[in-house]
């Protein structure tokens, strides 16, 4: 909502008055919202059409292919995906049984478990990053120019900063 009328407006606490957006805001706000919804849907298309598999799955690979003998442990593996446990978990059960992933426990604390990209899964990232990057390119930075992408990557960091806490 853009403007208050105590009437309609729907209550921000019991004595605070809400603080709705302005017209400024708005205009930010709904084409950051299609951003968001749309831009995973589009890298998911992609991944499946081309390669088989979903954004998540890729996001899990990249991010174990990024780290140190392509290793994290399952909780900072859910944490640097942005998603839950569960459905990492799932998500690596299905990856283990396709030979891309393998899992194994923490010597020191049974509770912890590792996550280990496999040569097959960085064989797999290998053969499907070209085609993705290709897609991110042409969708997101083929649209901007070098002041857009520094401002763009200015807010990402802000934003995520924000969220990740």
């Amino acid at each position: 909502m853009t403007s208050h009328d105590d009437t309609t407006a729907p209550a921000a606490g019991p004595s605070s008055t809400p603080r709705w957006l302005d017209e400024q805001e708005m205009a930010a706000w709904l084409p950051l919202l299609r951003v968001v919804q749309l831009l995973p849907q589009a890298m998911d298309r992609q991944l499946r059409r081309e390669a088989g598999i979903g954004h998540a799955y890729y996001q899990v690979l990249t991010t174990l292919s990024a780290q140190p003998e392509r290793t994290l442990s399952m909780g900072e593996l859910a944490r640097l995906a942005a998603t839950s446990p569960s459905r990492l978990s799932h998500a690596v059960a299905a990856m283990e049984e396709r030979g891309w992933v393998t899992r194994r426990p923490c010597p020191t604390n049974r509770r912890i478990q590792y996550a280990t990209l496999t040569d097959a899964g960085l064989s797999l990232l290998q053969r499907v990053a070209p085609g993705h990057v290709a897609e991110v390119r042409r969708l997101v930075f083929d649209q901007l120019d070098p002041d857009d992408l520094a401002h763009l990557r200015r807010m990402a960091l802000r934003l995520v900063a924000v969220l990740d806490e």
